[in-house]
């Protein structure tokens, strides 16, 4: 019983000595402005990003996975378009092209990439090169009804940071645009032949 004794009193004046050091780092911290010397972690949950008054990332969970509707390519972007199921199944009943709309739930991903020319393939092509931006688009007649019943977001992609920010504010960011497609209710993108 001695000997653990005198062990634990060996240990405490061991702590005492210490805690002058424990001071000391807490000072030296608090003179550095409040700044850590330990590296942050810089990565996102891309899930909590949100489009001020509107659209938020996690509304789209799994969208990653969502079936491709139609791939496109303008001056400066390469994009695909995927749709959640329920949008797969309206298309594939004929919607827009039957005159009816998209169901409540359709909803909409667009990755946008800068493309860069494929350095394997031996013939010229476009692949993915940077991510740029990704853009949602649901259906909620109740929650956007000033905008043909869908709610619009568009999130930025910095390389740098691996971070998104919103792009805008609102859920009808997108609507003035879509309006050029009323009659295809508010969609630009064709299911093409399979």
């Amino acid at each position: 019983m001695e000997t653990r004794c005198q062990d634990f009193a060996t240990a405490s004046r061991k702590k005492s000595k210490s805690i002058p050091a424990i001071v000391i780092i807490v000072v030296a911290l608090s003179a550095l402005g409040g700044r850590s010397i330990i590296a942050q972690d810089s990565s996102q949950d891309k899930y909590t990003v949100k489009v001020p008054d509107g659209l938020a990332f996690s509304e789209f969970r799994g969208y990653e996975t969502w079936q491709v509707v139609a791939i496109s390519q303008d001056d400066k972007l390469l994009k695909a378009i995927v749709a959640n199921p329920v949008m797969i199944e309206a298309y594939r009943a004929g919607v827009p092209g039957n005159g009816r709309p998209f169901p409540d739930g359709s909803k909409i991903a667009k990755f946008e990439w800068r493309p860069k020319k494929s350095a394997e393939a031996p013939f010229s092509v476009n692949v993915p090169d940077t991510l740029a931006a990704v853009g949602f688009i649901a259906k909620d007649s109740r929650r956007f009804p000033d905008s043909g019943g869908w709610g619009y977001a568009m999130f930025n992609y910095d390389t740098v940071s691996d971070r998104f920010t919103p792009k805008g504010t609102g859920a009808k960011c997108g609507a003035a645009c879509h309006a050029l497609v009323k009659t295809k209710d508010f969609i630009f993108t064709a299911y093409g032949r399979r």
